[in-house]
């Protein structure tokens, strides 16, 4: 297709990004729907049983709509690192009949038919390994979507999917709106007492983006995006600072014009109703009867047992916040305000362990935290990394100098290459900081899920992305992380590495086409390496010296390791349970007291305080506006896989090229070739067992 007056169409692996102007969306998606309907009109019609073969029907219906996949990710990226008024108008124009058209792929009578005419063929019964999966898929996928419904059934279904999609929008969009509607600007220091200076600096920036303030007089601006908010909520000692930056949280997703909490139960009543038609009980049994876990009561009861595992250490954990805040504060009235609780735990774990987190930072700049994985990664994984020249321009205008395009200037581009063969085997861009018009949190994203050579063709390299929310540069300092942003950065790398390495020769099952609740083992298993001292001399050196960690902080960093592990583990408990029993058991009651509701759901789970704080829930958009609706709990499933996984590491040294290598040959390049299960049992011989997990995070007596 034509890239100047189409180019979204445009399907060269270099993307032109100043090329892609929101004006060009809806005439390119409309274009790619034609296409995609001609494609699935031509399998569909006029075909009989005889001339059906594997490459004229499983192949090329897996062909068909590539197009309009491919244009359509482009849009809903640039929705994420970019968004804008008019790019939010045509994609909103152009959403439901996307929707819509997947939803009738899978209703198309004749291209089902021809489908299940062909799998019940000679040819079709013979195939074997990968093919006979991908046929199995595709089937499974049509008979879980609704092909064999009757006619009216499949009418209200496709309007259930398009008003889903269309809810699950804009509550993403009012996370987004109603994060950025707020600042406090400080004309000031006076009442930023105990923020590091990192932080203090990152403020400074963020008035100088709004042209505020000076050199010479600066003012702080304070936001609710994550490298602001939380050093605040952390370390300041003006409580009522606190106060007011933790209300003004409260309020995501939950104020005037951007209040999620009608959606919500609009949102589960029409999943709920999506799965009866589909015949399930439930929204989370629609969801994972694929998946590892299969139902949402084994989701469900996972969660509930490592809660119970959990919780004497959890009850513990607050017994000693108590008593430590009373010895400081002999006034204090007993029970915590919600604004409180990260101040006093960081004050805590000082006075336990003598530690800072705040020291590390000056040892992970950005820059050398990257050059460090990467190394480490290249000597694990038998690889090659190496970034190339980037260039940005305007959309619409032509990019000056000589590059690969990005979408934003402090986007990075790279590429990853197999260190023994030479091959091209994948690209990759890097966005890490955040901006107003890009959504928060880390993720990480692909536009090409490549090929391996197949039948004398070339190898078809992957294209991926990782973006955060992290740290910005300020002044004359680089970022500097702190160690948990670090361990987002080698999460999204992990999840990264999964797709780019994929060599299944069938698309649709390579890279990060995995079950859900096995997709967080690659990434989760890289975090491991950012807690080794032997890994962490490879990227954490100080930004001025270039000297490693020293042994005093490290060892403080390590006894602090598991500080609060079990209010840890009960959080992300917390969110997978709200998740699974909102779906199980509360999708067509009464949410009008939607705090009521989910404080039931998490009464045990969540540390008692002075108030009860408005539900997460309303800016939790994992659930109501991402991938993760009945599926968070998998972040805890495959914590335990990857602290089971990570002890053949550990047994051999932690930097092993011989297990690196056997990980990537059984695991990350395997995509969905075989059941996730199977691939596990591949690496470590056996079935996974939960007292690797409890024994990492200190949670055995």
């Amino acid at each position: 297709m034509a890239t100047a007056s189409a180019p979204f169409l445009d399907d060269d692996f270099h993307i032109r990004w100043s090329q892609l102007t929101d004006d060009a969306i809806v005439a390119d998606i409309t274009a790619a729907l034609e296409q995609a309907q001609a494609d699935i009109d031509a399998l569909a019609d006029g075909w009989t049983a005889e001339e059906l073969t594997y490459e004229n029907t499983i192949a090329a219906f897996e062909d068909g709509g590539e197009a309009l996949e491919k244009a359509w990710g482009k849009v809903s990226h640039l929705d994420s690192v970019r968004n804008s008024d008019a790019l939010r108008e045509a994609k909103n124009e152009m959403l439901p009949q996307v929707v819509q058209f997947s939803s009738r792929v899978r209703f198309n009578e004749g291209l089902w038919q021809r489908i299940k005419t062909f799998v019940e063929s000679a040819e079709g019964q013979a195939l074997t390994g990968v093919q006979r999966r991908q046929v199995d898929r595709i089937v499974e996928g049509f008979v879980d979507s609704g092909a064999d419904l009757p006619a009216d059934t499949k009418k209200r279904l496709e309007e259930v999917q398009s008003e889903l999609a269309q809810k699950t929008q804009k509550f993403g969009e009012n996370v987004l709106d109603s994060t950025n509607a707020w600042d406090l600007v400080l004309e000031d220091d006076s009442r930023l007492g105990g923020i590091p200076e990192t932080s203090k600096a990152v403020f400074v920036a963020q008035a100088q983006e709004k042209d505020l303030g000076s050199e010479e007089q600066p003012v702080y601006r304070l936001t609710l995006q994550y490298p602001s908010m939380m050093p605040v909520l952390t370390y300041a000692d003006d409580e009522s600072l606190r106060r007011e930056v933790w209300e003004a949280s409260s309020t995501i997703g939950y104020s005037g014009d951007y209040d999620n909490s009608e959606l919500i139960p609009e949102i589960l009543k029409l999943r709920q109703e999506k799965a009866s038609l589909l015949g399930k009980q439930n929204y989370a049994d629609q969801v994972l009867q694929r998946r590892m876990a299969e139902t949402g009561q084994t989701a469900l009861s996972f969660v509930e047992d490592l809660a119970d595992k959990t919780k004497p250490f959890f009850d513990k954990e607050i017994e000693q916040l108590h008593e430590y805040r009373k010895g400081e504060d002999p006034d204090w009235d007993g029970t915590f305000q919600p604004w409180d609780v990260g101040y006093w735990a960081e004050k805590l774990r000082v006075a336990c362990y003598d530690f800072d987190e705040e020291e590390l930072r000056p040892y992970f700049p950005i820059d050398r935290v990257l050059e460090g994985m990467f190394r480490l990664t290249e000597d694990i994984f038998g690889l090659k990394i190496e970034e190339k020249p980037a260039v940005y321009a305007e959309p619409g205008s032509t990019p000056e100098g000589e590059g690969y395009e990005v979408w934003h200037p402090e986007v990075k581009y790279y590429q990853l290459n197999d260190a023994d063969s030479g091959e091209h085997l994948g690209s990759f861009y890097a966005d890490w900081h955040p901006r107003e018009e890009k959504r928060g949190g880390a993720w990480m994203g692909h536009f090409e899920t490549g090929m391996p050579p197949v039948d004398g063709k070339a190898r078809e390299p992957h294209l991926g992305l990782i973006t955060g929310n992290l740290t910005p540069s300020t002044g004359d300092k680089p970022a500097l992380l702190s160690h948990n942003e670090v361990e987002t950065i080698f999460h999204e790398f992990g999840h990264l590495l999964h797709h780019l390495l994929g060599d299944v020769p069938i698309e649709s099952l390579n890279g990060v086409a995995v079950v859900w609740d096995f997709v967080e083992l690659p990434s989760q298993i890289m975090e491991n390496f950012c807690w080794s001292r032997v890994s962490l001399d490879f990227f954490a050196r100080h930004y001025e010296t270039g000297e490693v960690i020293p042994e005093e902080l490290f060892e403080k960093m390590i006894a602090a390791k598991n500080f609060q592990s079990a209010m840890a583990m009960m959080r992300q408990l917390a969110f997978g349970k709200m998740d699974l029993e909102l779906h199980i058991n509360h999708h067509s009651g009464d949410l009008s007291d939607l705090d009521a509701v989910v404080s039931g759901i998490l009464d045990g789970y969540l540390m008692p305080m002075a108030i009860k704080p408005p539900t997460m829930a309303r800016r939790f958009t994992h659930i109501f506006a991402g991938g993760y609706a009945a599926g968070y709990y998998s972040y805890k499933w495959a914590e335990v896989l990857d602290a089971d996984a990570f002890t053949r590491f550990a047994e051999h040294g932690v930097l092993s090229a011989e297990i690196g290598r056997d990980f990537r040959a059984k695991v990350l390049s395997q995509g969905d070739s075989r059941d996730a299960g199977e691939l596990f049992r591949d690496f470590m011989g056996r079935d996974p067992e939960l007292s690797s997990l409890l024994e990492r995070s200190g949670l055995v007596a």
